[in-house]
């Protein structure tokens, strides 16, 4: 059996990442929701001068009480911070400084490995909760694909602002994946119920 789960998790890991390669390249899914910054040219010198080399998670406007503050200085700010919200603007920025590359080889590798160890995982479910049908396994995977559609998507797009469509466009990317690598393991595990069931009725 372990055999044939970690061919089921290679198999659907593969099965996976095409599939991610297809809607990220192929499909408009990988771009929804996304726009390019008006003005680009100088939005970019200003971060540039403002942020310099520093790859960073950012999130404004801050509260601005330093990285040192004390928890009653962050309680204060807070109860200034939605009239700053009112009148400035708001959001969630990820920053690289110049240099960085887009489609690089240890960038695909580290995805392939997700979805490896994504397809890994679904496999050792698939194989430990005693479901016997082909039908049940692959419901078993969306399930599983919803959950971990839901777990970071919805927590974004409800605190940070991430757009409806963006968000239903990736959940979407990662249920069908799930059911993709399901339909692979649920294949492959099928056939090692049947073998045994087989061995079982011949002895």
């Amino acid at each position: 059996m372990i055999k044939r789960v970690l061919l089921a998790a290679v198999l659907g890991g593969i099965a996976f990442f095409i599939w991610s390669s297809v809607a990220h390249v192929a499909l408009p899914l990988g771009e929804t929701g996304v726009k390019e910054i008006p003005n680009e040219t100088s939005v970019l010198s200003a971060m540039q001068t403002s942020i310099g080399g520093t790859h960073g998670l950012y999130i404004f406007p801050g509260l601005g009480v330093g990285p040192n503050a004390s928890r009653d200085q962050k309680n204060a700010a807070m109860r200034d911070y939605d009239q700053k919200l009112a009148s400035v603007p708001s959001g969630f920025l990820i920053y690289h400084p110049a240099g960085e590359k887009s489609l690089i080889p240890h960038k695909l590798t580290t995805e392939f490995l997700t979805e490896l160890v994504e397809a890994f995982l679904l496999a050792i479910v698939l194989a430990n909760l005693g479901v016997t049908t082909f039908a049940s396994r692959v419901r078993i995977a969306v399930l599983m694909g919803l959950a971990a559609a839901i777990a970071t998507n919805v927590p974004y797009w409800n605190w940070y602002g991430f757009p409806t469509n963006y968000t239903v466009a990736y959940m979407t990317i990662q249920v069908v994946g799930y059911l993709l690598a399901g339909l692979v393991a649920a294949a492959v595990l099928g056939r090692a119920a049947q073998a045994k069931s087989r061995a079982i009725a011949a002895s």
